[in-house]
Formats: C-alpha cells, sequence, structure tokens
C-alpha cells in the first residue's frame, strides 16, 4: 500500500513503486524475447528430474500449489476473511483481480505462441503453450496479494518471504517436470508479482468507504 500524507501519496514511495514496476516489465520483457535460447535448455537440463523419481514426484506435488483451481480456492478463503473484517472492496478485487490476472495470462499465452521445451518427456500433462508460466504466475500473484491484503505491513516480513518462498518452489518445478524454460517460470514470477501489487494499488480505492 501507498503511504501517505493527509491522504496524499509520498513521492518518494510513488517513485519506488514505479521503478519497481519498471523493473518487473523489463525483466518479463528479457524473458520473453531471450527465451528459448542456449541459457534456457542449459539450465532446463540442469533441473530437469525426469531421471530422478522421488525429485520428480516431490515436484508433481508442490507445482500443485500453482493450480488455478487450487490458488482459486485461496483467494476465495481470502476474500470469507476479508469480508469478514467489513473489508467488502478488498474482498472483491482479490477475487475478481485474481480472475482477471489468470485470464491475462492465457493471453499472453495465446499472443506469444512459445512452444514448451520438447526435449525431455513432461512429467506432467499440459493443456496450452508455454509463455508465460501458468503456474508460476498464479502462485505469485495470489499469494503475495493474500499477504498484502490481510496481513498488518508491520508483520508482513515473515508471511511475505513464505509466499516468495513456495512461490518460488512452485515456479523451480514447473521446469523440473520438463514442461516450462526457465525463461516462462521468470516472465510468470515479474508478471504475477506486477499483478499482485497493482491489485493492492486499486483495493485503497474503496468506493464503499464513508
Amino acid at each position: 500500500m501507498l503511504k501517505t500524507t493527509n491522504g496524499i501519496a509520498r513521492p518518494a514511495t510513488v517513485a519506488r513503486q514505479a521503478a519497481l514496476a519498471v523493473a518487473l516489465g523489463l525483466i518479463w520483457l528479457t524473458a520473453l524475447l531471450f527465451g528459448t535460447g542456449e541459457l534456457d535448455h542449459a539450465v532446463l537440463r540442469e533441473l530437469y528430474s525426469g531421471h530422478r523419481p522421488a525429485l520428480a514426484d516431490a515436484a508433481r506435488l508442490v507445482t500443485m500449489l500453482g493450480d488455478g483451481r487450487v490458488v482459486t480456492l485461496f483467494a476465495f478463503a481470502g476474500a470469507v476473511a476479508l469480508v469478514l473484517r467489513k473489508q467488502t472492496w478488498p474482498a472483491l478485487v482479490l477475487v475478481i483481480g485474481s480472475m482477471l490476472g489468470k485470464a491475462v495470462t492465457e493471453l499472453q499465452k495465446y499472443e506469444f505462441n512459445r512452444m514448451r521445451p520438447a526435449e525431455n518427456p513432461h512429467l506432467v500433462v499440459t493443456h496450452n503453450l508455454s509463455f508465460p508460466s501458468g503456474h508460476s504466475a498464479n502462485a505469485m500473484m495470489t499469494y503475495v496479494a493474500l499477504v498484502l491484503f490481510l496481513v498488518p505491513s508491520e508483520r508482513r516480513g515473515p508471511w511475505l518471504a513464505a509466499a516468495l518462498a513456495v512461490t518460488l518452489l512452485v515456479g523451480l518445478s514447473r521446469t523440473m517436470l520438463g514442461v516450462h524454460w526457465p525463461s516462462d517460470v521468470l516472465g510468470g514470477w515479474s508478471y504475477g508479482l506486477f499483478w499482485a501489487l497493482f491489485l493492492a494499488w486499486i483495493a485503497r480505492f474503496d468506493p464503499f468507504r464513508r
């Protein structure tokens, strides 16, 4: 959330958030333009777990935390908690915003039409295109948003670290399972974090507040 003085956002805070948004956009663009190259191939070969069955099984479990149905359940649970706190507008932003965020992810996949890696057998079933990683974006936008919406700013540190750790593991699992390039994951993380911060910003403008 923006820090304000008499309802006006502090210029330094606005500048930091603008710089972060630009940085995330540049990371996303770099992942889009320079993905599927030698570096992507090298990292994919190192992380692929097809020859390590126990690690592959663990990756299959972790990757479920980025599944669209799972993050939707978390978003609705967070919205219920907000409604119980009489925070109707943030609850609506969390639910509708997360659904729109997933739709924008699918739109990116359709527009950029990047093929998934094919050099190793996929260890889970996939149904769409590659960039950005939907699981990585889902995890980032949902779990970070939940922390921003539900946890007071002075207590966010450990919760935010936990959300980022889960998101990191979900993204790594997609490459370990051979279904995403590392740059797909990076693109999903950067877009997902941007979206979570965007939702937190939208939630500030509560039309129900008197």
